[in-house]
């Protein structure tokens, strides 16, 4: 109770509130006057600096994919940043990152040799998923700094290795849920903490597209044969199949190597939410779904809904959650990010966050009424107008304002990077560390847990692990 009375003291104060600032974002009037639709632009300072060829960290990429490419590209944005190496098992790709960033690059198929260079300081690990406790593991116990992207494991219980693993390497781990260094996020945190939307009752995360590429079928290149592409090797310790291209190229179809929509996108939501609301995590999940539409041979679904319940913490209240992913919606698809409260609502993009505040009606209307006669009507009105008169200060709260970043922000993935780059630096604290990481990672996968089981099941976000 002693938590709640603050976080309720702290609600309070919201209106009075004229500003807000923090380090990233410059000062601005928080007035929810009823003015509609008020827009406010966000400030975010990069610091300039200037390093010595050096003092460069040097970068090697290890899963040179569409994921990889756009990782080293935000790694490259933040300045003092080298690639030297790229690894792939499929040479089509090291041919690509050499025409990205030069023949100067060492390029190879097995991360081995990557990991034994002594001119790399860190390493992206962006294989797909079921290798990344593997690599992340041995690359630490390398000697390099390691951003491994989301989600940080296949299976909840490989979490527990990596954390061990990098606490006794004194190395950093950052992972890749590139949305978690946010404008947006670290602004819609203060807000959250500032009451804004009162006592969250709900989140509402939702994620639809309508293509073959949004649907994981990516193309596959016209050289791909058993010498182009390492397949053997790619299998590592899941079943052995014979080779197959599409189970390379589209491994987001299969669970052997994949974790579906709960691994490539429930995680990034859980990240984002978890660091907004300082929360643990959920303790049950029920899921459903199925395969409606793009039967290609994958055995996960492409309609995926499920419901979380979060338990009262310190610094939220009991709420539930809906996450729900519909890769053939004919609307032309769309996404959302919604946090839904007793005192107002909070949606938070990519570039922008929105918070909507209404007054809560206590006086029966109409509908209700109509069964009292006229002179009854009027007693029950008298008796609601004596008991609950209007509070001034909470109809002038209410009102939309949206909050935008900036036209020179350098966006959310660069600064995920330079979190992590500036921990290595610095020997400073990365924003999602491996326990982070496996909160997240550990909550997603959840949905996969009951899809497949045909049942709610539980977790202990404290221990994490299922129970």
């Amino acid at each position: 109770m002693k938590n709640r009375d603050k976080k309720s003291t702290t609600r309070r104060h919201f209106i009075k509130k004229t500003s807000l600032a923090t380090a990233a974002m410059g000062t601005a009037p928080l007035v929810f006057s009823g003015q509609p639709n008020e827009k406010i632009v966000l400030s975010k300072q990069y610091r300039n600096q200037t390093f010595s060829s050096n003092d460069h960290i040097n970068l090697g990429l290890i899963g040179s994919g569409i994921q990889g490419i756009y990782d080293t590209r935000a790694a490259l944005s933040v300045g003092g940043v080298k690639l030297v190496a790229a690894c792939d098992l499929y040479t089509g790709r090291l041919d690509r990152a050499k025409e990205l960033w030069g023949d100067h690059i060492f390029t190879t198929r097995d991360y081995r040799k990557l990991l034994e260079r002594k001119d790399i300081d860190a390493v992206i690990v962006a294989t797909p998923d079921h290798w990344h406790k593997k690599i992340t593991v041995d690359a630490l116990k390398a000697g390099k700094h390691v951003y491994c992207e989301k989600p940080m494991v296949q299976k909840w219980e490989e979490g527990q290795e990596i954390i061990t693993t990098q606490k006794n390497s004194g190395k950093i781990c950052q992972i890749g849920s590139q949305a978690m260094a946010s404008l947006t996020n670290e602004k819609a945190k203060q807000l959250y903490q500032q009451g804004a939307i009162g006592d969250l009752v709900m989140l509402d995360f939702f994620n639809d597209r309508y293509s073959s590429e949004g649907a994981w079928q990516y193309p596959i290149p016209p050289d791909e044969n058993p010498e182009t592409v390492d397949f053997d090797t790619f299998l590592g310790n899941s079943p052995k199949v014979a080779y197959d291209p599409i189970r390379f190229f589209r491994w987001r179809n299969y669970k052997d190597y994949g974790t579906g929509v709960a691994g490539d996108l429930f995680v990034h939501a859980f990240s984002s939410l978890h660091y907004i609301l300082d929360s643990m995590g959920p303790t049950k999940a029920l899921a459903t779904g199925g395969l409606r539409y793009w039967k290609d041979g994958r055995d996960v679904p492409d309609v995926s809904i499920t419901l979380y319940d979060f338990p009262q913490a310190k610094s939220h209240a009991a709420f539930n959650a809906v996450f729900r992913v519909n890769f053939i919606s004919g609307s032309g698809g769309g996404s959302g990010f919604k946090l839904i409260g007793t005192e107002g609502e909070m949606e938070i993009g990519w570039n922008s966050v929105t918070v909507k505040r209404s007054k809560l009606n206590m006086v029966p209307g109409d509908y209700s009424m109509v069964a009292y006669t006229e002179a009854t009507q009027e007693k029950i009105r008298m008796g609601y107008a004596t008991t609950n008169e209007i509070n001034r200060k909470s109809a002038l709260a209410t009102g939309t304002t949206t909050w935008e970043t900036p036209r020179n922000y350098k966006g959310s993935h660069h600064d995920h990077f330079y979190n992590f780059f500036s921990a290595i630096r610095e020997n400073g604290k990365v924003l999602q560390d491996p326990t982070f990481g496996l909160r997240a990672a550990g909550a997603a996968l959840l949905a996969n847990e009951s899809y497949y089981k045909k049942q709610p099941v539980r977790w202990d976000p404290t221990t994490m692990q299922m129970v």
